[in-house]
C-alpha cells in the first residue's frame, strides 16, 4: 500500500501535475512563432542581465498533461501521465514474471522516465538490474537525409529545449536520492553509443528519439538484447510520423507479429513474445 502510495506520488510531481491548478510561467523561446513573442524575446535579452525575465502564463489543460502533449516549465518528464503508468504496468510485469534485464530509455530529456524506472525497482528493493539513460545530451541529430529519407525535413535539431546537459540529469537523479552505481549513462549519438554499449540484455527498452534514424538505431541495437517476456516501448509513434515508419520498417523485416497497443495516441508497446 505504502509502495503505491509513493508511486502515484511520484507520478505526480514527475509531471509536475501536482501543482497545474495554478497554471505555469515559461520562458520566451527564441523559437515562438508569435511575432508578438519574437519582439519582447529582444526585450527579455537585456533584461536578463539584471536576472529578470518574461514569461508567459499557460492554464493547465488535464487532458494535455495526462497525455503528453504539452510541454511542462519545470517537469522532470513531457511524456506525461499514461505513459508513466505503462511504464509502470509494464515493470510490474516484468518482476512479476521474472523476467531477466536491465531498462534503458533513449532520448532522456531531463530524466523523469528513467528516474521513475529507478524509483520502482527501489521500491520493491531491486538491486540486481541498471537502468541505462541514453542520450547526447545536446539535443537532436542534424537529419542524415541521404541514408533516411523519412528524416528529411526533420527540425527538431534546431529546438535547443531538447538539448539537456549531462550534469542537469544527473542533478535530477539526485534530487530524489536514486543516483547510485545502477544508473549508467550512455553519452552520445546513438549510432556511436549504442553498438558498444555493455549491456547483455533488457527487460524494457523505450525509444524516444523521435527521428527514424534514433528509432531505427535504438531497434537494431538493443531490440535483439530484449529477453523474451520484455517490453518495448515507442514513445513518439503517434505524433512523428517517420517514427511510425521506422518500427514498422524493422517489424516487417524481423517478422514480429506481436500486437501493438496503444498508450495515449502517442506512446505505444508491445510484449516480446514469451516461449511457449
Amino acid at each position: 500500500m505504502n509502495e503505491q502510495r509513493y508511486i502515484d506520488l511520484l507520478k505526480n510531481v514527475l509531471t509536475d501535475y501536482h501543482r497545474m491548478e495554478y497554471g505555469e510561467f515559461k520562458p520566451l523561446y527564441s523559437s515562438h512563432p508569435n511575432w508578438k513573442y519574437r519582439t519582447l524575446q529582444k526585450l527579455d535579452i537585456i533584461l536578463r542581465k539584471w536576472n529578470v525575465y518574461i514569461c508567459v502564463k499557460n492554464e493547465f489543460k488535464k487532458e494535455n498533461r495526462e497525455n503528453g502533449i504539452d510541454w511542462p516549465s519545470n517537469a522532470e518528464t513531457m511524456i506525461g501521465m499514461k505513459r508513466l503508468e505503462n511504464i509502470e504496468f509494464c515493470i510490474k510485469k516484468i518482476i512479476e514474471d521474472n523476467i531477466k534485464g536491465d531498462l534503458i530509455e533513449t532520448g532522456v530529456w531531463r530524466g523523469g522516465a528513467v528516474i521513475f524506472m529507478k524509483a520502482i525497482l527501489d521500491t520493491y528493493g531491486i538491486k540486481d538490474r541498471v537502468v541505462w539513460a541514453a542520450d547526447s545530451f545536446e539535443g537532436l541529430p542534424k537529419p542524415n537525409s541521404e541514408i533516411y529519407i523519412a528524416d528529411k525535413d526533420d527540425k527538431h535539431y534546431m529546438t535547443k529545449e531538447l538539448a539537456i546537459p549531462l550534469e542537469e540529469v544527473k542533478k535530477n537523479f539526485k534530487k530524489y536520492d536514486l543516483l547510485d552505481e545502477n544508473v549508467k549513462f550512455l553519452k552520445g549519438w546513438f549510432k556511436d553509443t549504442l553498438p558498444n554499449a555493455l549491456i547483455s540484455n533488457l527487460s524494457l527498452l523505450r525509444l524516444d528519439g523521435d527521428m527514424y534514424e534514433s528509432t531505427m538505431d535504438g531497434l537494431n541495437n538493443l531490440y535483439p538484447k530484449l529477453s523474451a517476456g520484455g517490453f518495448v516501448i515507442i514513445d513518439d509513434w503517434g505524433a512523428v510520423p517517420a517514427c511510425k515508419e521506422a518500427v514498422m520498417d524493422y517489424r516487417t523485416k524481423h517478422n514480429i507479429k506481436e500486437e501493438i497497443h496503444n498508450i495515449d495516441g502517442s506512446g505505444v508497446y508491445w510484449r516480446k513474445n514469451l516461449p511457449i
